[in-house]
């Protein structure tokens, strides 16, 4: 039986860029060792969750590692504690949340992400700040816990020592809109914070987390407007972080069969961000401690590089979960996002391929979704898929090229069965 090493670049689909001469970023950049690979590779065009569905990424990487979202999925809140460690009680409900930046008065916002400039220490800093002066008090018993994570992200958990909630409510982060528990990205919203409200009238549980979540979102934004570190980064020409956006509402996941008992592999994983930490949890992953460091991701993708073969030793398969394209794609950043690409092809695909020797191992690249760099945001478009092993005989790993290719069209729960086959398991 041969070893996998599946790469899911997050946020690499994109569609053609006027500044990229109408090419996408993947087409754009030079990327020799993707492109050696994509020679020796049969290619495909995958919906990660559902044609005609923007996903998020918990929602995505789930269906791409082969669990149904319609039959496990509770909610991104419940991954994000999970990955970041927040304890969730039963009755407790858990959102998913970032920091943003509001007008100076009113609750149009500035920029939904603090224009990505909030560092980890700064968010730790308002962090400690909410949870020292936030008190819930428009309903007797209740409590909150949050923790900032990474950057401008942070998980937000609320309950009630009386009475029951529900998370059958609604986001007030307005770029995604709830359906069933699926938060699904929207390509155009209007800039303004949203009130929670439950889905459906008369659910009184449901209500009771609504009001208790606008209540800590005032709260905390007047903690925010007066927070030390906020006045430091207005002086330093930085937007502030003042409001909480809050979405992904649920409560504990049930407990999903592990990823072993699925398919009966030993799977480790390299992964960055809480969401993704969280499913490797959830799953039962081994999770393999790498490098960390967003600031030089030439030492980044060498240090992952350099620890793909000997986590083969122990794994009969590896799941790398690479976040650099994604950002580039919310940034609208276009030529960022193809250098970033350059630098995965070099340092990373470079170096592990100098290694693996494909006679014993299958290689699988594609991403969790598409983030075109002309929408900022994630799309319904699908990304694209190689296999290595047979081969198409296309030149380049790109939309295109995936989009001919003899695996077709594929729904992102098909993936992992298929890379079984590939292996001889």
């Amino acid at each position: 039986m041969k070893k996998i090493v599946y790469v899911v670049l997050d946020g690499v689909g994109d569609l053609p860029n006027p500044s990229l001469g109408k090419k996408t970023p993947l087409e754009f950049a030079k990327t020799p060792n993707l492109d050696s690979l994509a020679k020796k590779s049969r290619m495909g065009s995958v919906y990660t969750v559902k044609k005609s569905i923007a996903p998020e990424s918990d929602e995505a990487v789930l269906s791409i590692l082969g669990y149904d979202v319609h039959e496990y999925y509770t909610g991104r809140g419940p991954v994000e504690a999970f990955g970041s460690g927040l304890a969730v009680g039963k009755n407790d409900v858990a959102i998913r949340a970032n920091f943003a930046t509001l007008e100076e008065t009113g609750w149009n916002l500035v920029d939904r992400r603090v224009a990505r400039s909030l560092t980890t220490p700064q968010a730790k800093l308002l962090e400690k700040e909410i949870n020292k002066k936030v008190k819930l008090t428009s309903v007797a018993g209740s409590y909150f816990r949050f923790k900032a994570t990474v950057a401008h992200r942070c998980v937000l958990v609320i309950g009630n020592k009386k009475h029951r909630l529900s998370d059958q409510i609604t986001n007030t982060d307005p770029a995604y809109k709830r359906k069933g528990y699926l938060s699904l990205a929207l390509t155009k919203f209007p800039m303004t914070v949203l009130k929670a409200k439950a889905i459906k009238k008369g659910d009184k549980a449901a209500d009771l987390a609504a009001k208790l979540i606008n209540e800590f979102v005032e709260k905390s934004t007047a903690v925010m407007r007066n927070a030390a570190i906020n006045s430091k980064r207005k002086r330093q020409k930085n937007l502030p972080a003042t409001v909480i956006l809050c979405r992904g509402a649920g409560m504990l996941p049930p407990a999903l069969p592990s990823f072993k008992e699925k398919f009966d592999m030993r799977m480790g994983c390299f992964v960055e961000m809480p969401v993704e930490l969280g499913i490797a949890k959830m799953l039962s992953l081994g999770v393999i401690k790498v490098e960390l460091d967003a600031g030089n991701p030439k030492k980044q993708y060498e240090a992952w590089a350099k620890k793909v073969l000997p986590s083969l030793k122990s794994n009969d398969g590896l799941y790398i979960h690479i976040k650099g394209p994604d950002i580039f794609g919310h940034d609208a950043n276009a030529r960022g996002k193809a250098k970033n690409v350059e630098l995965i092809d070099k340092y990373f695909f470079g170096n592990i391929l100098k290694k693996l020797d494909l006679q014993q191992v299958v290689i699988a690249v594609t991403a969790d979704h598409s983030t075109p760099c002309t929408i900022g945001g994630h799309s319904d478009d699908p990304v694209p898929l190689l296999i290595t092993g047979k081969s198409d005989g296309l030149g380049r790993f790109t939309e295109k090229n995936a989009k001919k290719g003899s695996l077709g069209v594929l729904q992102g729960t098909k993936i992992m069965p298929l890379l079984k086959r590939c292996s001889g398991s």
